[in-house]
C-alpha cells in the first residue's frame, strides 16, 4: 500500500521534539510497520529524519500562517494548488492520510477525486484553539477551509470523544467520525530502561514531561510539590520539557526555596524521554481544565508504558483511561491539596506504586500502542466505499 501522509501545519515540525511532532513520527513508523510505503508531505521538518524514518520520501510544502483576511485567500489557494500538484506528481496513492491543519484542504479533495480513501486526523478544535491561545485574524478563511476539508474526507478520526463531539456540532455526519485515542511505543517506553537521571537511594522523585503550556496545571504541581516537600525534605521534582510556562514555574520554585531539589532538563529529544521517565517514582499530569478538555495526552500513555505510578486530573479522556486506584490515581483538577495527598500516599507506600505501575503498563499494552492505532486506521481505510 502506498500512503501519502500530509501535515501542512507550520507549527508541527515533523521531526521535532514537540508532542505533536512525536505523534507524527509514531504514526509514520506504525504505518510503515504494517508494510506500507509512506511519503511525507510537510510544511515543516526542522531536523533530519529520525531512526526508522530514513526511507521516507519527503515533499516540502510552503509554510502558511494566519494572514490578513484581505490577501490571505490567495495564499490559501496557492498552498492548496501546490499540495495538489505534488500529490498528482508523486502519486498514485492507495490512501491519503492528513493531520488536520487550518489552511489545507487539497489532500482530502485529491483523495475524493482519485477515488481512494481520504482519512483526516483531527487532534483539536483548531479554530477555537488558535483564536484563544495564538490569535486568529482570518477566522472566515479557517471556517471555509474546515467546511471543505471535513466535507471531502471519507473518514474523520478524532483523538477523543470531545473532539468527535466538536466535529458533530459542526455538522459532520456522525457515521464518518471515529474516535481513536493516541498511543505509545511500548517497546521504547519500558520499566526496565536504565534511568538517565536517578535520585539518591531512598529519595522520592515526582516527574512531569511536557511542553509547559498554560493548561498543563504547573502552578498546581508547584504548590502540591511544596506541600509534599514540607513532609519529605528528600523529595525531588524532575521537569522535562520547555514552553511558555517554564520561566514562571522556575521563578515560583525558586521563590519557595525549592530550586535545589528541582531538576529541569529543558527540551529533550524523544529518544531521551524513556530514561528520564524511569528516573521518577510518580509521574503527574495535573491538568487544570475541568471543562473543554479535548486532549488525548501522549505523556500519560508514555508514563503508563514506562510502568510509573500516574497521578492525573479527573478530566476528559483521562477519566476513561485511568481507573482510580487500579492503574493510577485521579484528583480533582486544580486541587493542589489532593495532588499533594496522592503523592504523599505514593511516597509512603512503595507497594502501591509498584501495583499501579504494573497495571498501567498492562492497560497500554492491551489498548493503546501505536501499532494498534495504525491497524485501526488501516481497517477504517479498507472499509471506505470509493
Amino acid at each position: 500500500m502506498r500512503i501519502a501522509y500530509v501535515c501542512a501545519d507550520p507549527g508541527v515540525p515533523a521531526f521535532g521534539r514537540k508532542g505533536c511532532s512525536v505523534h507524527v513520527q509514531e504514526m509514520l513508523r506504525a504505518l510503515q510497520g504494517h508494510g506500507a510505503s509512506v511519503d511525507l508531505f510537510a510544511a515543516r521538518v526542522d531536523e533530519a529524519p529520525l531512526s526508522g524514518l530514513e526511507s521516507l520520501q519527503i515533499h516540502h510544502l510552503t509554510p502558511l500562517g494566519d494572514g490578513d483576511p484581505s490577501s490571505h485567500a490567495a495564499a490559501i489557494a496557492a498552498l492548496n494548488d501546490e499540495l495538489a500538484a505534488l500529490l498528482d506528481r508523486a502519486g498514485p496513492y492507495d490512501l491519503v492520510y492528513e493531520r488536520y491543519s487550518l489552511w489545507s484542504f487539497a489532500a482530502m479533495e485529491h483523495a475524493a477525486t482519485a477515488g481512494v480513501p481520504g482519512l483526516l486526523e483531527v487532534n483539536a478544535p483548531l479554530i477555537e484553539e488558535q483564536a484563544q491561545y495564538r490569535g486568529l485574524r482570518d477566522a472566515g478563511g479557517a471556517e471555509r477551509v474546515a467546511a471543505r476539508v471535513f466535507r471531502a474526507a471519507s473518514v474523520l478520526i478524532a483523538v477523543s470523544a470531545e473532539v468527535a463531539a466538536w466535529l458533530e456540532r459542526r455538522g459532520v455526519v456522525r457515521g464518518r467520525v471515529h474516535v481513536i485515542p493516541n498511543g505509545v511505543d511500548a517497546d521504547r517506553f519500558r520499566p526496565d530502561v536504565r534511568p538517565a537521571a536517578p535520585g539518591m537511594p531512598g529519595s522520592f522523585t515526582v516527574g512531569f514531561v511536557g511542553s509547559m503550556k498554560p493548561w498543563h496545571g504547573l502552578d498546581v504541581l508547584v504548590e502540591a510539590f511544596a506541600r509534599l516537600h514540607e513532609r519529605a525534605p528528600d523529595a525531588r521534582l524532575l521537569l522535562v520539557g520547555d514552553g511558555p510556562a517554564r520561566a514562571g514555574v522556575c521563578a515560583n520554585l525558586s521563590a519557595r526555596g525549592l530550586a535545589g531539589v528541582v531538576h529541569c532538563t529543558e527540551a529533550v529529544a524523544p529518544l531521551e524521554v524513556p530514561g528520564l521517565l524511569t528516573s521518577v517514582d510518580a509521574a503527574v499530569a495535573p491538568y487544570a481544565l475541568a471543562s473543554g478538555f479535548y486532549f488525548s495526552p501522549l505523556k500519560v500513555y508514555e508514563y503508563m508504558a514506562a510502568g510509573r505510578a500516574v497521578v492525573a486530573s479527573r478530566v476528559g479522556q483521562l477519566e476513561t483511561v485511568i481507573r482510580h486506584d487500579v492503574n493510577g490515581l485521579l484528583c480533582p483538577p486544580g486541587d493542589a491539596a489532593a495532588l499533594a495527598a496522592a503523592l504523599e500516599r505514593l511516597r509512603c507506600e512503595p507497594p502501591v506504586r509498584a501495583r499501579l505501575g504494573r497495571a498501567a503498563r498492562a492497560t497500554v499494552l492491551g489498548n493503546h500502542t501505536w501499532d494498534a492505532v495504525a491497524a485501526r486506521v488501516l481497517e477504517l481505510a479498507t472499509a471506505v466505499e470509493v
